[in-house]
């Protein structure tokens, strides 16, 4: 193999490696233990080759860059489908104004699950809104909130454990 060949072989192995490495430890978080399981067959035999092409090669110098380079190309690639698959759930709390009542409402009409109740603030009444949406929602959601209550203060997490309440009648 020529060295621009091997350069560019060497980046993509390293590309394709992190990038599974990414979904399997996405997949692991996520308690899909057979899917990771499926996932690092193919990342660890990716890895054993690149890593053997480089081992045979460690003298070039631009091998190891390669290396590297495809390395942090991995990284970012890896990110972009965890944002893009978006698995999961997310649970956003939600302070708004008390004269911003109608919210929970619209958020319920537009699929939403919403728990509110009212709460005292510094400045006065207020609603808190605990919300539980598909993570491929999130925006949706965010782009709704930043709408009609643009000061909101919000707060999102992952939830990892779920039980009673109708939502869970509509988890897989």
């Amino acid at each position: 193999m020529n060295g621009i060949n091997m350069i560019v072989t060497i980046v993509v192995i390293n590309v394709v490696y992190v990038s599974l490495f990414t979904i399997r430890l996405l997949f692991v978080m996520k308690g899909q233990n057979i899917l990771a399981s499926l996932v690092s067959i193919v990342e660890v035999y990716t890895y054993l080759m690149g890593l053997n092409i480089v081992l045979e090669n460690i003298d070039e110098v631009q091998n190891l860059i390669a290396y590297c380079l495809g390395w942090g190309s991995g990284v970012y690639l890896g990110s972009k489908i965890e944002q893009w698959l978006a698995l999961g759930y997310i649970a956003v709390q939600i302070v708004i104004d008390k004269q911003e009542e109608n919210i929970p409402i619209v958020l319920r009409e537009k699929g939403f699950g919403v728990t509110s109740w009212l709460a005292d603030g510094r400045d006065g009444n207020r609603i808190v809104m605990q919300v539980l949406a598909k993570r491929t929602n999130e925006k949706k959601l965010l782009n709704i909130i930043e709408e009609m209550a643009p000061k909101a203060f919000v707060i999102s997490y992952e939830p990892r454990y779920f039980r009673g309440g109708f939502w869970t009648k509509r988890l897989p």
